[in-house]
């Protein structure tokens, strides 16, 4: 039985694209990159003249700023809220400049230096002592000596004193292995090595980053999608990508589409889209990455329950499980927008949440 991976990193999924920006790049390639800043722009925001599809949404200038600051060899902090992309737009980055995005540390995962930067084979250590051979390698590590981009994923949820040791990597980009012969205890980052860092503007520990950090990385927040459009676009075909990694073969419904990107843009910013206000979710982030949750659910249902197409009454049930967290509030807000937003709308989705609204 053959098994297939439930997702291909950028640098798989996107390879033809890859290969098509690489033959035809005629700008000058920053050293140790597999392509020109402008390739890798052209690569995140798409081309259409070339064919290359668009792969994020941001307000003009932002991936243009956060390139350009790893062309200087000083690492990126990429802050937002939860589901504003960051994580896939530094595995896009990744993927252009070093054609590898698997080089990645989970910040909330690491609680030691060894995890960070290097341990070693206990088996090798007592047979032959501190060797290259017995040392064994960390993302960090091999992203140094690869030249390669590290992602540091949820980088402000390590404890401060392995933030602290990233400070001389990407001061000196060196790391030292002190049990190493002289000779060999030195190991010098190679071109294209840089720093990819993520991290939740709600989290607690961005208030307790190192200072000496900060000091060293280029700030861009990611903010969520503005445009309505944009947003339903980027939901109908990040859900169709998952319906195709799952072979789920259920025809999309555009109205489906639009009503979840409206009712998620609008409990986003306390705003319909007219311009009057309206409820805003304490306890959801309401972002662009759970309505992709939320309609591929949908689908999910329709397909294996035999449905030639999503039913609306099953809307209100999956959006219930975004919406409703932590805040007691939030069930009364989340009423109060279906009682008053939905009623006068038209459309088979907008009435069955409005028809649906006593199970809130």
């Amino acid at each position: 039985m053959t098994k297939t991976a439930q997702k291909l990193s950028a640098e798989q999924a996107y390879a033809a694209e890859l290969d098509q920006l690489q033959q035809q790049d005629t700008a000058p390639v920053p050293p140790g990159w597999a392509m020109s800043a402008i390739a890798v722009e052209r690569f995140i925001c798409g081309d259409s003249a070339l064919g290359i599809s668009r792969k994020f949404v941001a307000e003009a200038g932002v991936v243009t700023r956060i390139i350009l600051s790893l062309c200087t060899q000083r690492g990126i902090l990429l802050t937002g809220s939860p589901g504003t992309a960051k994580s896939w737009l530094s595995e896009l980055l990744a993927a252009a400049i070093s054609r590898d995005s698997t080089q990645v540390i989970q910040g909330g995962a690491i609680s030691n230096l060894s995890q960070l930067l290097y341990s070693w084979n206990p088996q090798l250590m007592q047979l032959q002592g501190p060797s290259q051979q017995a040392l064994v390698s960390t993302p960090l590590y091999r992203a140094m000596r690869d030249g390669k981009i590290l992602r540091f994923e949820e980088i402000t949820r390590c404890p401060q004193p392995l933030q602290d040791a990233v400070l001389s990597i990407l001061s000196e980009r060196i790391l030292v292995v002190p049990e190493l012969p002289s000779a060999q205890s030195t190991l010098y980052a190679v071109a294209g090595f840089n720093i990819v860092a993520t991290a939740n503007s709600v989290d607690e520990g961005i208030q307790r980053m190192s200072s000496a950090l900060k000091r060293r990385l280029s700030f861009e927040h990611i903010k969520p999608i503005r445009h309505l459009d944009d947003e339903a676009q980027v939901i109908l075909q990040e859900c169709n990508k998952l319906m195709a990694v799952n072979q789920i073969k259920v025809e999309p419904a555009p109205e489906l589409i639009q009503v979840l990107a409206t009712i998620f843009h609008e409990l986003r910013n306390g705003q319909t889209l007219d311009g009057r206000s309206t409820d805003r979710l304490a306890g959801a982030t309401m972002s662009t990455a759970e309505a992709v949750s939320v309609a591929h659910a949908i689908y999910t249902h329709a397909y294996y329950y035999q449905q030639s197409r999503p039913d609306a009454t099953l809307l209100l049930h999956v959006l219930l499980g975004s919406a409703l967290k932590d805040q007691p509030k939030d069930r009364r807000r989340l009423r109060h927008y279906v009682e008053t937003e939905c009623a006068e709308r038209q459309g088979e989705y907008w009435q069955s949440l409005y028809q649906q609204r006593h199970l809130i």
